[in-house]
């Protein structure tokens, strides 16, 4: 069996006996606002579901050379080569047609027309080890000086974990790094279990893949894995048969390594981690990642 055969069947043998035993809910009874990472290029019939942490800026450059979407500021016209495209100016999500957007939209298509353009496209993402791409994004929004994250979401932590008062706390993240004011890892994980018992959903960059991208309604064609991506990546681009037209841009590694997993978690009780890895299992389980055993028991 093939490597993306294996991916693909493991996927529907945890759909089919763990989490929807019996049958799947059908893709209509996904809430329109949750297919928001869907990013449709119907000239060459994608649909690519993005995962914040999993190489997504760059798959979104692939996706704007490929539909068009993004022009230069300097000469107006769509970029032709995916690496010369700004992070800025990937991010700016209304350069995106999303299902969500499609279907927000007055005359838009109807949800059966979605439903066909799923059976007809083919359908990808990227995924990796759940508890790295934790690690990764709080390297991102947190050790980094990071504006909108700290004022959002980091002196936020800081204030209900960091036992300081309001007073102490600078407003901005300039002066709070420089005062020595960061979250820490373990706060970070506290945060995210007080988030999850409160509201349920989280913010995207730590969101579960599983509620991003709806594996077991979606029926993907290609599930890359980002500790394989150079090898995926050409494997996908030849499948969409669009290699000829972009290159995928691998750039600076990702430089969180799955190695450091057990490093950055060694300080985290074994109690939280349990909890932690219950909010991340079908994560763990869709995509074949192995349950942290070392974290867990700190071995």
């Amino acid at each position: 069996m093939g490597v993306m055969t294996a991916r693909k069947q493991r996927i529907m043998d945890v759909c089919s006996q763990k989490y929807f035993p019996g049958s799947t809910p059908a893709f209509e009874q996904i809430p329109i606002r949750e297919l928001d990472h869907l990013v449709v290029d119907d000239k060459h019939k994608i649909i690519y579901c993005y995962v914040p942490k999993v190489a997504c800026t760059n798959w979104k450059r692939v996706m704007a050379v490929l539909s068009q979407s993004v022009l230069s500021p300097k000469s107006g016209k769509p970029y032709t080569d995916a690496a010369a495209i700004p992070a800025y100016l990937i991010h700016q999500t209304s350069m995106f047609p999303t299902f969500a957007k499609l279907l927000g939209q007055r005359g838009s298509p109807s949800r059966h027309m979605m439903a066909g353009k799923l059976q007809n496209y083919t359908k990808f993402l990227f995924v990796r080890d759940p508890f790295v791409r934790l690690i990764s994004a709080f390297r991102d929004k947190f050790v980094r000086p990071n504006g909108m994250f700290y004022r959002n979401v980091g002196r936020d932590i800081i204030l209900r974990y960091g036992n300081v008062s309001e007073e102490e706390v600078p407003k901005t993240v300039a002066e709070a790094h420089a005062a020595g004011f960061k979250p820490t890892f373990p706060q970070f994980i506290l945060y995210l279990l007080d988030e999850a018992r409160e509201k349920n959903i989280f913010e995207e960059h730590w969101r579960q893949v599983n509620s991003l991208c709806h594996p077991c309604q979606m029926n993907y064609d290609f599930i890359g894995q980002l500790e394989t991506l150079e090898t995926d990546a050409e494997e996908l681009l030849k499948l969409l048969q669009v290699d000829h037209l972009v290159q995928f841009p691998l750039g600076p590694e990702n430089r969180t390594l799955v190695s450091w997993e057990r490093d950055w978690f060694e300080q985290i009780p074994v109690s939280m981690m349990t909890e932690l890895y219950k909010l991340y299992q079908a994560d763990f389980e869709l995509f074949g990642y192995p349950e942290p055993l070392n974290v867990l028991h700190h071995q």
